[in-house]
C-alpha cells in the first residue's frame, strides 16, 4: 500500500511539473538546441560544479579566530576557530541578521550571503555567560554577487556536502540522461518520495541547534522536513540547479517546518514542500506551486513567520 501510494505521488509530481514547462515553452518541453531560452532562462547558472573552501592565504586572524572574506562574489564566507569558548558568526545586511554556530575544533564553517547585494557586516561573538554574547572580531564589507544564484549553489553550513558526498553521486545517478531541470528536479523529488520515511521519533526529540547531514539521511532513508529539504538543496546545487532551503515556523502553534524553493529556467523560483502528518503515506505530498511566485508573497506563506532562507 504504502509503495503504491508512493510512485502515485511521484508519478503525480512528474505529471505536474512537465505540464509547468509547457505552459513556459509554448505547450512543448524544449529540448538541447530548440528554441532561443527565455529572459529568464538566459540568466539562469551554468552546470559547472560549486564548491565552497576556506582560503587560508586571504583569512584574517584574530583571537584564534580565522575570517575569509575573499569569496564574497561567490556568495560566501569562510570561518574557522581553535578556540574553547562558545563562538557564532554573525552576519548583518541592513535589518536582517543571522547567527551561525562556529565551531572550536578547526572545522571550517561556510556561511551563505543569501541575502544579496550591498552592505555587510561581519562578526565573530564569543560567549560571555547564558545566552549573551560578546563581538571579538567585525569587517564590513561591500557584497556584489557576480548572480543572485551563487549562494544557492554551493554547499554550507546549512546545506552540507563536497564533491565526494555520496548524496552528490545519488543526485548525478539520478540526473544523468535528463536533459531539462524540469526532468531533473522531478527524479530527485520522486526520489525523496520513494525513498525517505519521514522520522516521528526524531521529531519529537530533535535538539535546539540541530543541523542535517545529507549523506546521514540518505543513508538512514529517513529525517524530518529540515533534513529533507537540506537533502533535496544538497542534490539539486551540486547538479547545478539553484534551490534555497527555508525554515519557518508555522502559526496559530507555532510548529517549526523547513522547504525549498528551486528556479527553474522557464519558470523562475518555485516552491517545493514535503508534507507528512500522521503515520500514512497518504498525509505525505509534494506541492509545487503553480503560480511561480514568490513563497512569501502566496496565501499559503501567510502561515509562516520568522522565515529564513539559506
Amino acid at each position: 500500500m504504502r509503495h503504491g501510494r508512493v510512485r502515485f505521488l511521484a508519478a503525480a509530481l512528474l505529471a505536474l511539473l512537465f505540464s509547468l514547462a509547457a505552459c513556459c515553452n509554448g505547450g512543448s518541453v524544449r529540448a538541447k538546441g530548440g528554441a532561443a531560452p527565455s529572459p529568464a532562462a538566459s540568466s539562469a547558472p551554468s552546470t559547472v560544479w560549486r564548491g565552497a573552501e576556506f582560503d587560508e592565504t586571504a583569512a584574517e586572524y584574530d583571537h584564534a579566530v580565522g575570517a575569509d572574506l575573499s569569496h564574497l562574489s561567490e556568495g560566501y564566507a569562510a570561518f574557522r576557530a581553535e578556540n574553547e569558548k562558545r563562538l557564532k558568526v554573525q552576519i548583518i545586511h541592513g535589518e536582517e541578521k543571522y547567527n551561525y554556530d562556529l565551531p572550536g575544533d578547526g572545522t571550517v564553517t561556510v556561511c551563505p550571503l543569501n541575502m544579496g547585494d550591498g552592505d555587510y557586516t561581519f562578526r565573530v561573538m564569543e560567549n560571555i555567560g547564558g545566552d549573551r554574547y560578546a563581538p571579538i572580531w567585525k569587517a564590513e564589507r561591500r557584497v556584489t554577487l557576480s548572480n543572485e544564484f551563487q549562494p544557492f549553489l554551493r554547499p554550507s553550513v546549512m546545506v552540507r556536502y563536497d564533491a565526494d558526498s555520496d548524496c552528490v553521486a545519488e543526485a548525478a545517478q539520478l540526473t544523468g540522461g535528463r536533459e531539462t531541470d524540469v526532468e531533473q528536479v522531478a527524479a530527485v523529488y520522486a526520489y525523496l518520495v520513494e525513498e525517505v520515511e519521514y522520522d516521528y521519533e526524531k521529531a519529537k526529540s530533535v535538539q535546539r541547534g540541530y543541523l542535517p547531514d545529507p549523506d546521514a539521511t540518505l543513508e538512514e532513508k529517513k529525517g524530518i522536513c529540515f533534513d529533507y529539504a537540506a537533502l533535496a538543496a544538497a542534490m539539486l546545487r551540486s547538479q547545478g540547479i539553484p534551490c534555497k532551503l527555508i525554515t519557518g515556523y508555522v502559526e496559530p502553534d507555532g510548529v517549526y517546518h523547513a522547504w525549498n524553493e528551486i528556479y527553474l529556467k522557464d519558470r523562475g523560483w518555485i516552491t517545493a514542500k514535503i508534507k507528512a502528518g500522521g503515520r500514512d503515506w497518504k498525509h505525505v505530498d509534494i506541492t509545487f506551486a503553480s503560480n511561480g511566485v514568490p513563497a512569501s508573497k502566496t496565501d499559503n506563506e501567510k502561515l509562516y513567520t520568522k522565515r529564513y532562507t539559506y
